[in-house]
C-alpha cells in the first residue's frame, strides 16, 4: 500500500500565479510516466500556474532527467523544477545504479543552483507498485514544487 504524501504547507505557499515550473519526463516505463506527468500537470493548473508557465521536456530515462534538468536551472527561467521518471527493480544491479544516480544527479542540480526541485522518480520492484502511484506522486510533486518555489521565493 502506497504511504500518503506529506501533508500539503499553507494556501499562500500554494499559489502558483506568478510562478514558471519546468518539468523533466524519462520516457522509459512511459504509461507510469506519463501518468505522472499529467497528474502533476493538473495539479500545477489547479493551483494557479499558467499552461504557458508550464513547460515539459522528455528525455529517454531516468539517467537524463539530471542533465535535462540543469539545463532548465541554468536558463534562469524556472521558478521549480519537477523530475519524473519510474525505475523498476529487474534481476541485476542496473536499478541500484539507475536509482542511485539518478536521485543524486536531481539533488545534484537542486543544489547547485539554489532551485527547488521536486523529486518524482518512481522506484518500485514491480509494475504494480508504480502504477499504485503514479496519480498521487504527480499531484505531491506539483505540490512540493509550488511551495518551495514559493518559500524560497527567487528564480534561480
Amino acid at each position: 500500500k502506497a504511504n500518503k504524501g506529506a501533508p500539503h504547507g499553507t494556501d499562500s505557499l500554494l499559489d502558483g500565479k506568478k510562478l514558471t515550473i519546468g518539468i523533466v519526463q524519462a520516457r522509459f516505463n512511459h504509461d507510469v510516466t506519463d501518468a505522472l506527468a499529467q497528474a502533476c500537470k493538473a495539479q500545477l493548473l489547479e493551483l494557479g500556474v499558467a499552461p504557458n508557465h508550464i513547460d515539459h521536456m522528455q528525455v529517454p530515462g531516468a539517467l537524463e532527467i539530471a542533465v535535462a534538468l540543469q539545463a532548465m536551472a541554468e536558463s534562469g527561467r524556472y521558478n521549480a523544477l519537477v523530475a519524473i521518471g519510474c525505475i523498476i527493480r529487474g534481476e541485476t544491479y542496473h536499478f541500484e545504479l539507475v536509482a542511485n544516480e539518478s536521485g543524486a544527479g536531481v539533488s545534484r542540480v537542486a543544489l547547485d543552483h539554489g532551485l527547488p526541485i521536486a523529486n518524482a522518480i518512481l522506484t518500485t520492484e514491480d509494475l504494480d507498485q508504480a502504477q499504485a502511484r503514479q496519480v498521487e506522486k504527480g499531484r505531491d510533486a506539483a505540490y512540493v514544487a509550488v511551495e518551495m518555489a514559493n518559500l524560497i521565493g527567487k528564480k534561480a
